[in-house]
C-alpha cells in the first residue's frame, strides 16, 4: 500500500534557522541545499550517529528536511514555528558558563552563534516572525531532486492545498507547508525565569498579529517547557542540569492573562480563529480549559488538539491513578504530560486530533522500551519490535472510543516531533522511515483485527488497510480540511 504521510508536528528550520546565525547575514535560507543553513540540507544518519542516539539519545542529524520529505513522497506537513527558550540556557552551571550551552548544543544540535543570539535577545516575538520569514524566503522556489522540480508552498487554507494537489504533475511535485506555533511564550511572556515580565497590552497585540498573518497557524501550543505567565506546563525536561529550570510554574492552571490570550485565539471573527494545542499544558491548565470548553464555548464546534503526545494508559485527568486496561497500562509512561483515556474521548466527540509523537521517552514504560530493544543487527526484526511500541498506542485509543460508543480510528496520526529535541525510535530515524512504519503498523494492524475484529462496534471493523492510511496521512488530512 502507499505510505504516503502528514506528520503534523515537525520541526524542519529548526536546525537550519539556527545555523544561519553563523552566517553573514543571519537568518537567511540558502536556495543551496549543500548549506547547512538550507531547508533542504539532507543529513540522514550516519552509522555513526545511529550508534550514539542509541548510547546518549543524542539526534544530530535532520529528519524532516525539505529533501527528506520530499524522498518520503510527503505532500503535505504542519511544521512548527518555535522561538527557542531562553531557561535552556540561563542557569548556569558549576561555574562554567559555557556547560550549558554544550548541553543544549549536542542535544539539538543548534550552533554557538544561535546559543548567542538567545541569551542577548529579550523579544520572542521577533524570533517567532524571524522563523517565519525564514520559510517565506524559499517559499515557491524550485529545487531539483532525482530528476524531479520540487518547491514548497506555504499555504493559507485548505483550499490552496488541493489546489496544489491537482496542478502536480509526475515530475513537478509540491509540499504544502501549513504553520502552527509550539508554545504562547512566542508572543514574548517568559522572559525570566524568576519573575513576571509580560506586558499583557504587548502580549494582545501579538496575538492579533500572528491572527492576521497571511499564513495563519492551524493551531497553537500554549505551553511549552518553561513558565510563561499564561499557563502551567508538565514536566518535559529529564537532564538533570536543566530540570530546575522547569520548576517555576510546573503543574500550575492557567493564569488571568491567560485566559484573555485563549479569548483572542478562538475569537472566530472573519473566520481567523487559532485553535488550542494541549500538549505540554499541565493537569490543572487542561483541566480549566477543558471547563472553559464546556462552559463558555459549549455552543461552538472547537476541536482539542494534542499534536505530539502519547497515552499513559491511566483512566481519567481527575482519576489519574486509575487503570481500565491494567496490562497494557505497564507499557505505557504513566507521565502527565502524556494523555488519559478520557481526552482521548474529548478529543474525537469534538473532531479534534492526536498525533502520535515518534519519540522513545514519551511512548513506552521503560520496561517496554527495554523489551523493544535487540542485541544483534537485524534491521527487519528491529522494526517489528520497535512498530509495536507505536501500534500500541493506534489501538489503545481505538478500544478506549469503540468502548464509548465513537468511531475509533479517527483521531490517530503521526506528530513526529522530529526535528525537536527528541529522542527518535530507533529504526524509525527520520521522515524516510515511515514508509517501514507504515508496513509493520499494516502488520500489526491485520493481527488486531484477526483476532479482535468481532470484538469492536460494527461501524469500526475496517480493513487493516483502512486503519493504516487513516494514520500515516486521511486523519491529519480531514482535520486540516475541517479546521483550516
Amino acid at each position: 500500500m502507499d505510505t504516503e504521510y502528514i506528520d503534523i508536528h515537525c520541526h524542519p528550520s529548526l536546525k537550519p534557522y539556527s545555523k544561519s546565525f553563523k552566517y553573514t547575514p543571519p537568518k537567511r535560507n540558502a536556495l543551496d541545499a549543500g548549506r547547512k543553513n538550507s531547508i533542504w540540507h539532507y543529513s540522514p544518519p550516519t552509522v555513526l550517529e545511529k550508534f550514539v542516539n542509541r548510547m546518549v539519545t543524542l539526534t544530530k542529524f535532520t529528519q524532516t528536511d525539505l529533501t527528506a520529505l520530499a524522498k518520503a513522497k510527503s505532500k503535505v506537513v504542519i511544521v512548527s514555528l518555535y522561538p527557542f527558550e531562553k531557561h535552556f540556557l540561563s542557569k548556569r552551571l558549576v561555574g562554567w558558563k559555557g556547560l550549558t550551552d554544550l548541553l543544549v548544543n549536542l542535544a539539538a544540535s543548534v550552533s554557538q552563534s544561535r546559543i548567542d543570539h538567545v541569551l542577548r535577545h529579550t523579544d520572542y516575538f521577533e524570533d517567532l516572525e524571524d522563523e517565519y520569514s525564514f520559510y517565506l524566503q524559499l517559499h515557491n522556489q524550485v529545487q531539483k531532486l532525482d530528476e524531479v522540480y520540487y518547491t514548497y508552498r506555504l499555504v493559507k487554507n485548505y483550499s490552496e492545498i488541493e489546489a496544489n494537489l491537482q496542478c502536480e504533475t509526475p515530475n513537478r511535485k509540491i509540499i504544502n507547508i501549513v504553520l502552527s506555533i509550539e508554545g504562547g511564550h512566542a508572543f514574548n511572556s517568559g522572559l525570566d525565569m524568576l519573575k513576571d515580565t509580560a506586558n499583557p497590552v504587548e502580549i494582545k497585540q501579538n496575538v492579533q498579529e500572528v491572527k492576521n498573518w497571511v499564513h495563519r497557524p492551524l493551531f497553537l501550543t500554549l505551553a511549552h517547557h518553561f513558565y510563561n505567565e499564561l499557563c502551567g506546563h508538565a514536566r518535559s525536561i529529564s537532564i538533570g542540569a536543566l530540570k530546575g529550570n522547569q520548576n517555576r510554574g510546573l503543574g500550575t492552571g492557567i493564569t488571568p492573562l491567560g485566559f484573555e490570550v485563549i479569548e483572542l485565539l478562538l475569537d472566530n471573527t472573519n473566520g481567523r480563529r487559532i485553535p488550542i494545542d494541549v500538549k505540554h499544558m499541565s493537569k490543572d491548565a487542561r483541566k480549566s480549559y477543558y471547563g472553559l470548553l464546556d462552559t463558555t464555548y459549549v455552543q461552538e464546534n472547537i476541536p482539542v488538539i494534542a499534536s505530539h503526545g502519547a497515552a499513559n494508559g491511566m483512566r481519567s485527568i481527575v482519576q489519574d491513578d486509575k487503570t481500565d486496561y491494567p496490562e497494557r497500562a505497564g507499557q505505557f509512561n504513566d507521565i502527565a504530560i502524556n494523555f488519559y483515556d478520557d481526552e482521548f474521548v474529548r478529543i474525537a466527540k469534538s473532531n479534534g486530533i492526536f498525533g502520535i509523537q515518534l519519540d522513545e521517552r514519551r511512548i513506552g514504560s521503560p520496561k517496554a522500551i527495554r523489551e523493544s530493544k535487540i542485541y544483534f543487527p537485524n534491521k527487519r526484526k528491529q522494526l517489528q519490535k520497535k512498530s509495536v511500541l507505536v501500534w500500541r498506542q493506534i489501538e489503545h485509543v481505538a478500544e478506549v472510543l469503540d468502548s464509548n460508543g465513537l468511531f475509533c480510528w479517527g483521531i490517530q496520526c503521526i506528530g513526529s516531533d522530529f526535528d525537536g529535541i527528541v529522542d527518535p525510535i530507533n529504526g524509525f530515524w527520520t521522515a524516510e522511515n515511515i514508509k517501514d512504519l507504515g508496513e509493520e503498523l499494516l502488520n500489526r494492524a491485520r493481527e488486531y483485527l484477526d483476532d479482535n475484529r468481532h470484538k469492536l462496534q460494527s461501524f469500526n471493523q475496517i480493513s487493516s488497510e483502512a486503519v493504516v492510511e487513516r494514520v500515516l496521512r486521511l486523519n491529519a488530512l480531514e482535520f486540516i480540511r475541517r479546521t483550516y
